[in-house]
């Protein structure tokens, strides 16, 4: 039965009580808890995801009243630092002052070094804490490092006892694969521009930097398209179950998309055609071959619905929607599905598939593209992103597999591992069970560079756990079956494939139970986890 854990009272521990109040003083009286715990620094390595390498030693640094944030001269290092202040000062209560002078304190620097585009290298010491990066997101990567290794009521947004004390040593980190996503199915059920955004807050907390949007499908077409009006204003009207659906003007998709990069997150919208495209045929008759428009739709079903591909018009749809998407899309990637496109015939699925890929490069744009993709001609750099599961026929794979070793990348999501839309058990109120029960274990327990026979290692780009909302519907929702689940897809997206050891990432799993309840996180407390419980 889910639960509210941010909410579910906890039993008083007299003993443990006085013994946290002989160690850190009268002042921690009526903390919260993951406060009272505070009197010991967290060890280095007790970080999700795990760093590459963790060297302690040491004085701790203490943030105190005197803590400033130092950093260079560059706008974007000065963004971090007033990100980072703007994380510590309601919980602290200190003015940490964001500062380009004066010594000790926290220091955020850009330097060359061998951390790559995203690592970063994090010192802490009495006299302070470096965090050093050759590029801006390796930088806010580290800062994120920082927050963990700070106590869990850092995140509250009210003044907390403290002490706020970092381990001393030394972490360098740097990420195994550049590409580690999360994908948002906003066509199901529609979310807000803030509820989004509220997502893009958690996901950057641990470092995945590609923010997959799902912006069409059979129940709703989710951007607005000036050259196709109706796809938004009609197309974009209902959801799964009926309701009012909704649509991101293209003011409300540029926020998002800024947003985003501020947390430094690329946004991958996703057009999914030639199936999944009832709302579309819905708006405009002429997509239909019979030229006659079906109803919208509020079901579950998938499969049924296809652009007409032998009609010139598709191509002038499908240029209009990838011209104006583009235009409003910095990031390098443009989704076009091709999943479970079961209404259309295979030599129309590669004929469509051929002229559309060109469509995408056109306006800038590198393909990425459901893993059905393979079964065409992969366009020269295009991603195809696996959904399959570990039962997926020989033949499917061993496509896949021939598309890889021919210079096609890959994006793994198998979904009865990384789908956080799976039911974690028979009894999980939220989600479907298509691809099976997926508890936090067996989410966590596979090697993306090993999963599928015959790819090569350098082939696989990086690892996505996607959220299908059929069942979604609030914020609350989609943390449920999110959390703890994505924090395990991004640590096997970004820490060496050495480190994947399940008891050891438990442990370190349970050390997050706090901060989600300090950060109001709605989570399964699954019984695979030792929480904490005091």
């Amino acid at each position: 039965m889910r639960r509210n854990h941010s909410t579910t009272p906890r039993t008083p521990r007299i003993l443990g009580s006085l013994l946290l109040l002989a160690a850190a003083g009268a002042s921690t009286l009526g903390a919260a808890p993951e406060a009272r715990a505070a009197a010991t620094p967290v060890p280095l390595g007790r970080v999700v995801p795990v760093p590459a390498s963790v060297s302690p030693g040491g004085t701790p640094y203490r943030i105190t009243r005197e803590t400033g944030i130092r950093v260079d001269g560059s706008p974007e290092v000065r963004r971090i630092g007033a990100y980072l202040a703007g994380v510590l000062r309601p919980s602290t209560g200190y003015p940490l002052p964001v500062t380009d002078h004066g010594t000790g304190g926290i220091r955020l620097r850009l330097a060359g070094g061998d951390s790559g585009a995203e690592g970063y290298r994090l010192h802490s010491g009495a006299g302070g804490v470096t965090l050093t990066a050759s590029t801006p997101a390796g930088l806010f990567h580290g800062v994120q490092t920082l927050r963990q290794l700070l106590p869990a009521a850092v995140e509250r947004k009210t003044v907390q006892p403290g002490p706020w004390r970092i381990a001393g040593g030394t972490v360098r980190d740097r990420p195994r694969y550049a590409y580690r996503g999360a994908m948002l199915d906003v066509s199901r059920h529609f979310f807000t521009v803030a509820q989004v955004e509220r997502y893009i807050d958690q996901l950057a907390l641990y470092k995945v930097n590609e923010l997959h949007l799902h912006l069409s499908d059979d129940q709703g077409w989710r951007i607005a398209v000036d050259s196709w009006p109706r796809l938004a204003s009609y197309g974009g009207s209902t959801q799964v179950g009926g309701g009012r659906g909704g649509f991101y003007t293209k003011a409300d998709y540029r926020e998002i998309v800024r947003y985003a990069a501020s947390r430094y997150l690329e946004v991958v919208p996703e057009i999914d055609m030639p199936g999944h495209t009832n709302a579309a045929l819905a708006s405009y008759a002429e997509l239909n071959c019979d030229g006659v428009a079906p109803p919208l739709y509020t079901g579950t079903k998938v499969g049924f619905s296809s652009l007409c591909v032998p009609k010139e018009v598709t191509y002038d749809f499908v240029a209009d929607v990838v011209r104006e998407l583009a235009a409003l899309t910095p990031g390098r990637y443009l989704h076009m599905g091709g999943d479970e496109a079961h209404s259309t015939g295979h030599a129309d699925y590669v004929e469509f598939m051929d002229r559309v890929q060109p469509v995408v490069a056109r306006y800038g744009k590198t393909v990425i593209g459901w893993h059905q993709l393979t079964g065409a001609h992969p366009a020269e750099g295009a991603l195809a992103q696996y959904w399959g599961l570990d039962g997926t026929g020989a033949a499917e794979k061993a496509q896949v597999a021939q598309a890889a070793r021919n210079g096609t990348g890959l994006v793994l999501s198998p979904a009865d591992r990384v789908y956080l839309d799976m039911k974690y058990t028979k009894d999980t109120v939220l989600g479907t069970r298509w691809a099976g029960l997926v508890e936090v274990r067996r989410s966590y327990d596979w090697n993306p560079g090993a999963y599928l026979a015959g790819v090569p290692a350098s082939a696989v780009r990086g690892v996505e756990a996607p959220l299908w909302t059929e069942t979604v519907k609030k914020s609350a929702d989609i943390e449920y079956l999110a959390f703890p689940r994505l924090a395990g897809a991004a640590e096997l997206g970004w820490s060496p494939a050495a480190s994947h050891d399940w008891n050891t990432y438990r442990t370190r799993l349970a050390a997050q139970g706090p901060r989600w309840d300090a950060l109001g996180i709605h989570y399964y407390r699954s019984p695979q986890v030792p929480w904490p419980t005091t």
